[in-house]
């Protein structure tokens, strides 16, 4: 008997979640984020690696590699095992991490240079004045400007003007 209610809170959850709109927002996060790997990938292949190229003298790291051979009944085996392009995807990886991390911190930098500006440009409202004040023998609120409690009918003290 637990089943059908599973189901139907579950279906009610996907439901829940889809009008919410968290799936089409997912989904523009992997489009945008697909076009941004271009432009990233972009950056670092043909700008960022033949710079890194002139450091280097040229080493192409995705050549290296080493043979594993083992001897079997008649033939020889053997294996290549390409490090190289381990080394290339690690480089790649510190490359992009590195500039996601200037982008994001210059888009911060100017988001915040936009709402300080935004801050300079709107007074700063002031609190207003109180409009009631506490009756003094009966602690009831009471209009700033009364001479008299509306609670307790006592007169009230003068205020003393500063």
């Amino acid at each position: 008997m637990k089943e059908p209610v599973r189901a139907k809170k579950f279906g009610r959850e996907f439901k829940e979640f889809m009008v919410r709109g968290n799936a089409i927002m997912l989904a523009v996060g992997v489009v945008i984020g697909g076009a941004f790997q271009g432009i990233v990938n972009s950056l670092v292949n043909d700008i960022l690696m033949p710079l890194i190229g002139l450091f280097t003298a040229g080493a192409d790291f995705s050549e290296l590699s080493f043979t594993v051979s083992a001897l079997r009944s008649a033939e020889d085996a053997y294996v290549t095992i390409t490090y190289g392009t381990l080394i290339t995807a690690i480089i790649n990886f510190l490359i992009i991490g590195f500039v996601i991390f200037l982008l994001v911190k210059c888009i911060n930098s100017a988001d915040g240079a936009v709402k300080k500006a935004c801050r300079r440009g709107k007074p700063v409202a002031s609190p207003a004045p109180p409009s009631t004040k506490k009756c003094p023998f009966c602690i009831s609120e009471i209009p700033i400007a009364a001479t008299r409690c509306a609670h307790c009918t006592s007169q009230l003290p003068a205020e003393d003007s500063e």
